[in-house]
C-alpha cells in the first residue's frame, strides 16, 4: 500500500531561467505518470521498428535474413527439385516395364492424371484485342521467312538450299527449256521491289536491249540468280547483298515483255533450274 501511494505522489518539474530565475515551464507528474510515458514511448518505438522491419527493404540488412537473390535462388531449386522429383519418376517407371520384359510380363502403361480443378467450360476462348495485335505483328515478321514445303524436299535439291520467293505475284509462264525459257515469269504491281533470294554477291547490274534492266547474283555452291525486265536497279556490281534484301524495282523495261512482270531465272553449274522446285512462291 505504502509502494501504491508513493507512486501517486505528484512532483513537479519545473525548468527555471538561470539569471533570472523565471520560471519557464512547470509539469505536475507522478511516478504512475512517468511509467506510463516512458511504457507507451517503449511500446510505439517497438511497433514502428517492427512495421519497418516487416514492409520495407530494411530486414534485409538484418544478420541471417535471406536478400533478393537468395530467395531467388530458393525458387530456382525448389522448381529444379520438381523437375528432378518428375525425372525420377519417370526413370522408376522405365525400371520396372524393364524389370517386367525381362521377367516374360507385359510392361504396366503408366497414364498421367491431369489437374482437374479447373473445368474446360470455365475456359475463355474469346480473342483479345492484345492477342490480335501480337497475332498481327508476328505474322508481318514472318512475311519474309524461308518456308519448305514437301514437293520442295521431294523435287531433290541437291545441296539442301533453300531460297525466298524473290517477289509477291502470280506464277504466267512456267520453266521451259524446250522454249528457251530458262526461268518463270511473275505478274505483280509495278513498283513492287524485287528480293534477293538469298545472300550473295552482285555481278552483273546493267541494261539489256531485250530484257531491260538486269541484275544477277551470285550465290554460295555456285548457284546463280537473274532478275530481269526491272524498272530500276538498287544495287550495283560488287556489292554484298543479304537474303530479302530489295535489289531492284519490278517493271516493264526490255523489247521482249507484255507487261510488268518478274523474269526470274536460278542456275547452278552453269545449268539451269525449275525455280519452282527450290522456291515456294
Amino acid at each position: 500500500m505504502n509502494f501504491l501511494k508513493r507512486l501517486k505522489y505528484k512532483y513537479r518539474l519545473v525548468i527555471l531561467n538561470d539569471y533570472s530565475f523565471e520560471e519557464v515551464v512547470s509539469v505536475r507528474l507522478t511516478k504512475m505518470n512517468v511509467f506510463s510515458i516512458i511504457g507507451s514511448s517503449i511500446i510505439l518505438l517497438i511497433a514502428l521498428v517492427t512495421i519497418l522491419i516487416a514492409f520495407t527493404p530494411i530486414r534485409e540488412y538484418i544478420p541471417g535474413y535471406p536478400d533478393g537473390s537468395t530467395r531467388r535462388d530458393l525458387i530456382i531449386n525448389a522448381i529444379l527439385l520438381d523437375s528432378l522429383e518428375n525425372e525420377i519418376r519417370i526413370r522408376e517407371q522405365f525400371m520396372e516395364n524393364l524389370r517386367d520384359i525381362i521377367a516374360g510380363r507385359e510392361p504396366r502403361i503408366f497414364e498421367y492424371s491431369p489437374d482437374t480443378s479447373m473445368r474446360v467450360d470455365e475456359i475463355s476462348f474469346a480473342r483479345s484485342r492484345q492477342d490480335s495485335l501480337l497475332r498481327a505483328q508476328i505474322e508481318g515478321e514472318d512475311q519474309f521467312n524461308i518456308q519448305v514445303s514437301q514437293e520442295m524436299v521431294l523435287a531433290g535439291n541437291p545441296t539442301t538450299t533453300h531460297f525466298l520467293p524473290p517477289t509477291k505475284g502470280l506464277i504466267i509462264n512456267r520453266f521451259n527449256p524446250e522454249q528457251n525459257h530458262f526461268g518463270v515469269d511473275l505478274v505483280t504491281d509495278i513498283n513492287q521491289p524485287v528480293l534477293a533470294v538469298k545472300e550473295g554477291t552482285v555481278i552483273f547490274a546493267n541494261w539489256t536491249l531485250e530484257t531491260g534492266y538486269v541484275i544477277q547474283i551470285q550465290h554460295n555452291n555456285n548457284f546463280l540468280s537473274l532478275y530481269k525486265h526491272n524498272a530500276e536497279l538498287l544495287k550495283r556490281v560488287g556489292e554484298f547483298v543479304n537474303a530479302g534484301e530489295a535489289i531492284a524495282i519490278v517493271g516493264n523495261s526490255g523489247e521482249l515483255t507484255t507487261g510488268p512482270h518478274l523474269h526470274f531465272e536460278l542456275w547452278q553449274n552453269g545449268s539451269p533450274l525449275n525455280p519452282e522446285s527450290h522456291i515456294l512462291f
